[in-house]
């Protein structure tokens, strides 16, 4: 699965054009994907020496990206006709998100499983005994007494 991941407010806290402090199991996170053999892009607003900063502050934690800012390493405007900033991806993982950022922990479940939020919220009331499917059912005249 091919995953693009933001830095700023995803990976670390904002503060912009500076690095923030790492948001906590991020880089272990991210480490734990590449190993089960996911394709991360960093894709971030960051460009030039701030982009460069932000890449090296990931390799130094043991994080290498597949592609940063581009579908595939080697491409460039010159080498695909069609290319654009705009990310192809399975997934994407941005503080942006609808609803905001998960924690690392829930990233991973859901991407390691195959979940999504809905499937989520069924396994979390199902662990915690709210069959909230049955409080619809019609009640019948003896239930009423």
């Amino acid at each position: 699965m091919t995953i693009a991941v933001d830095f700023d407010g995803t990976i670390v806290t904002h503060k912009y054009p500076e690095i923030g402090e790492e948001i906590p199991f991020a880089t272990q996170t991210l480490k734990m994907l590449i190993a089960d053999h996911h394709r991360l892009i960093l894709w971030t607003v960051r460009e030039g020496e701030l982009l460069d900063e932000a890449v090296n502050w990931c390799r130094e934690r043991g994080v290498e990206f597949y592609a940063v800012n581009r579908d595939y390493p080697e491409e460039t405007p010159e080498t695909n006709e069609h290319f654009s900033r705009k990310i192809k991806a399975d997934v994407f993982i941005d503080d942006c998100n609808l609803g905001g950022l998960p924690d690392w922990g829930t990233i991973y479940r859901m991407i390691s499983r195959h979940r999504n939020w809905s499937h989520l919220l069924q396994e979390a009331s199902h662990r915690d005994g709210d069959y909230t499917h049955h409080r619809h059912r019609k009640k019948h005249w003896w239930q009423f007494f």
